[in-house]
């Protein structure tokens, strides 16, 4: 017999500087140079920083953040600064979820272009900003920096909200 454990649900939450701790390890995880929690506190206290969250609500009543995105805007236009999901938690579509929830909020809030900067060896990332509707408009020689030495360029996206 298999005993009954009640399942969990996924729920997205708009994050604060109380989470930088959790976003700066989620982010460890998926950047081979992660931001400190510190730099994550000072962004999210930005007037016009946004951050949504996904949460996994136990069966036994606590939550856990296991991914968010984070973005920047200005006048009509924003930026999604990052994006990162657990490792234990990717491959469910919930990159999606949050990228499909940050795009909503930039567009209630009249934002008409959203740009993004991606690794092209992140083939999982590319795919699911191509899906969305991003553009590539350029690209940046140089931009990451990768472990033990050199650099790799990254693509510039665009999406017209509006």
């Amino acid at each position: 017999m298999i005993p009954f454990f009640p399942s969990s649900r996924v729920y997205l939450d708009t994050l604060g500087p109380a989470d930088a701790d959790a976003l700066a390890e989620i982010h460890g995880e998926g950047f081979p140079r992660p931001w400190l929690a510190g730099d994550f506190a000072s962004l999210i206290a930005g007037a016009n920083v946004g951050a949504v969250g996904m949460r996994r609500q136990s069966p036994f009543g606590f939550s856990r953040l296991v991914g968010f995105v984070l973005y920047r805007h200005a006048s009509d236009e924003a930026e999604i600064l990052s994006i990162a999901v657990r490792r234990s938690h990717r491959g469910r579509g919930h990159g999606r979820l949050l990228m499909d929830e940050a795009l909503r909020r930039l567009y209630r809030d009249r934002i008409k272009t959203c740009f993004l900067e991606v690794d092209p060896g992140n083939e999982a990332a590319v795919s699911l900003y191509r899906k969305i509707g991003f553009e590539q408009v350029g690209s940046r020689k140089d931009y990451y920096k990768r472990p033990g030495g050199g650099a790799g360029s990254a693509l510039i996206l665009r999406l017209e909200l509006q």
